[in-house]
This record gives structure tokens, sequence and C-alpha cells, in this order.
């Protein structure tokens, strides 16, 4: 009765109450989202190597590093990539957070950088993943990954309608290591 009264409360007082936050997730659903973030097992630890990139003002060269690790109990991937001038300045810095939608069986990336964010598609593929972004103009920025042997490859390209694609940008990084980023360091629940 209690709780009765106190979303009735909530809604009158205009607090908005998800559906979400009064039942909690099938288990069969939580189990096929986790079997779909497994998939990206390759990507997780700790990568260094180069990133370069081409645009109008010419060709950049970066020293990139890359963590990748699961959250929430394995049911999503986060990414955190950051990339550094000769002198050793952040000159990039992007973090990611890949999911799986088990009602549409369709994968999708959000992401942050440079103050700017988005969802994106993204695909899982037998050697690693692609992702892509929609340009207003019609044209997408497509990004291939290869994953294999403890190295991580990304292409991407920018394709035009009716064009070949262009690459401008190259991620090239090594496995270094594993991580226990980003499930360490949580606040622990008592004192």
């Amino acid at each position: 009765m209690k709780s009765t009264i106190l979303v009735a409360a909530m809604a009158l007082a205009g607090v908005a109450i998800p559906a979400q936050a009064q039942m909690r997730t099938d288990p069969a659903v939580i189990a096929e989202q986790k079997a779909a973030i497994a998939k990206l097992d390759k990507l997780r630890g700790e990568w260094r190597g180069t990133a370069t990139i081409t645009g109008p003002g010419g060709t950049i060269k970066l020293v990139q590093t890359e963590r990748a690790g699961p959250m929430l109990d394995g049911t999503v991937m986060v990414v955190e990539g950051r990339g550094t001038d000769e002198a050793g300045k952040l000159v990039f810095n992007a973090f990611a957070v890949i999911a799986y939608d088990a009602a549409t069986d369709q994968y999708a990336m959000t992401s942050w950088t440079d103050g700017r964010s988005g969802k994106f598609p993204f695909a899982v593929t037998d050697k690693g993943f692609d992702w892509s972004v929609p340009l207003p103009n019609g044209a997408t920025i497509q990004y291939s990954a290869t994953l294999a042997d403890g190295k991580w490859v990304e292409v991407g390209s920018y394709v035009g309608q009716g064009m070949p694609p262009v690459e401008f940008a190259k991620l090239d990084v090594q496995r270094i290591g594993d991580t226990d980023w980003p499930g360490a360091g949580f606040v622990p629940p008592t004192p």
C-alpha cells in the first residue's frame, strides 16, 4: 500500500517513473546480451600503437592507446581511446559503450569525443567489427576493425554517394596486457 501511495505521489508531483525501474529484466534477455558482448572478448585489455589521420590540413600521426572492458555484469563493453602528439600532449580522447539489444537483435555503439556524441550502427564480424556514421549529405563514414593475434587494426573511410571509399584514418595498436578497467575501483557498499 505504501509503495502505491509513493508512486501516486511521485506521479502527481510530475516525477517520471520509467516502467523499467519497476521490474527486473528477464534473465534470458540478460544471458543473450552477455553472449552477444562476449563475441567482443578479443577487444578486452590495454592496447598501444599509432593512429594516422588525414584531413584538409594534412596528415597527423598520434601515439594511440586504448583500453576496453565489460561493465554491467558483462552486458556492455566500454572502450576509451587516447591519442597524444610527439610532445605527449593529449589531442584525442574518445569514450564508447557497445551494447546489444535482444529485442531488435542489433548492436549499437554510443560514443563521445571532442564535444560530440551519437549512437551508431555496430556489427560484430568474423574478423572483428564494423561501425558507421551516417552524414547529413548522404555520405557515410565507415570503420572496419580487424582483431587478430593481439593486433587491432581499424580503418576509417569516407564513402560518398557514387564514389569509391577514401581512407582517412588508421588505428594500428598491439595488445599490451590485461586490464581490470572499468570494473575495478568501484565504491564498496560498506566503509
